[in-house]
């Protein structure tokens, strides 16, 4: 089969590989229908990632019809179309007990990462009765693979996390696909401004579609003093990183009001100054975790 391979940082190829074979009786092979690219696929690119090895194939979401199953296998069969979570979980430990797949014992983030991931025409999905989702009969396939990842991070590391209520400003640092997907979803809880940052003004301009209601392109350097001027010198009630660099997560702490809250959605591969000089007396509410909390 064909696969994207991993050569290490700033180095991937397209290969011929051995199709996956089933392991333990809770596996399932999926031939690939869809799948794309994450900002954390580009973060590996760049090395940022130390536990991804070169040899790795790697995606971690994406669409697919079911090839093989396992016998210990009961919700799924032969056949089904099927949408892969970019999480993987036995649903038995104590975190994926608790609601924190992403953490669990067995699995979490490891498609694309420590085991051979969706970039390819088949893959192997440990624990499939936890790990894959029935696909509905005439659902959007272009769609559905956006479920994978992309979009309930945003929601669940960005908005969730950020604790979004109804009258708040939000700002959103990182106009590409999982910050706006933090911005469609930010929508469900009636906040009365959101505000849109990126360098790029094609990027916030579909921000704009998506139901930004200010856009502040950052490439001056001035973002900071622009959202502060906005909301009349007090900061936003809520500053989602979507990015992953040390200067987006600055920002974020520049412009966060008090008793604001700080959720990262973004893949950091560098250390970043936490400021608790200046955020230590402002009783702000930070949420650091990159990875989805539930299954995608």
């Amino acid at each position: 089969m064909k696969a994207l391979v991993y050569q290490g940082p700033g180095n991937k190829k397209l290969e011929e590989m051995r199709k996956p074979l089933l392991r333990d009786a809770t596996d399932a092979i999926v031939r690939m229908t869809r799948t794309t690219i994450c900002g954390t696929d580009l973060h590996i690119l760049k090395g940022d990632v130390a536990t991804v090895a070169a040899g790795r194939v790697l995606g971690h979401e994406g669409t697919g019809v079911i090839e093989e199953i396992g016998a210990g296998v009961s919700r799924f069969h032969k056949g089904d179309h099927v949408l892969i979570s970019c999480i993987t979980a036995c649903g038995k430990c104590g975190y994926c007990r608790r609601g924190m797949p992403s953490h669990c014992e067995s699995g979490g983030w490891i498609l694309g990462n420590t085991i051979d991931g969706t970039q390819a025409e088949f893959v192997r999905i440990p624990f499939a009765d936890t790990s894959l989702y029935l696909i509905p009969e005439n659902a959007d396939a272009d769609a559905m693979v956006m479920l994978s990842d992309i979009l309930p991070t945003g929601y669940e590391c960005g908005v969730l996390n950020g604790a979004v209520k109804p009258g708040d400003t939000v700002a959103i640092v990182g106009a590409g696909p999982v910050g706006l997907a933090a911005l469609l979803t930010a929508q469900f809880f009636a906040p009365a401004n959101l505000i849109a940052i990126d360098l790029d003004d094609n990027r916030l301009e579909v921000a704009k579609q998506f139901g930004a209601t200010r856009l502040v392109n950052s490439s001056d350097g001035r973002a900071a003093e622009r959202i502060m001027a906005l909301t009349g010198g007090k900061g936003v009630e809520v500053a989602i990183e979507a990015v992953g660099v040390a200067a987006t997560f600055e920002l974020c702490q520049a412009i966060i009001g008090p008793g604001g809250h700080l959720a990262n959605i973004g893949v950091h591969g560098a250390s970043v100054t936490l400021h608790l000089e200046k955020l230590w007396s402002q009783n702000i509410r930070g949420w650091w975790t990159p990875l989805p909390r539930q299954c995608s």
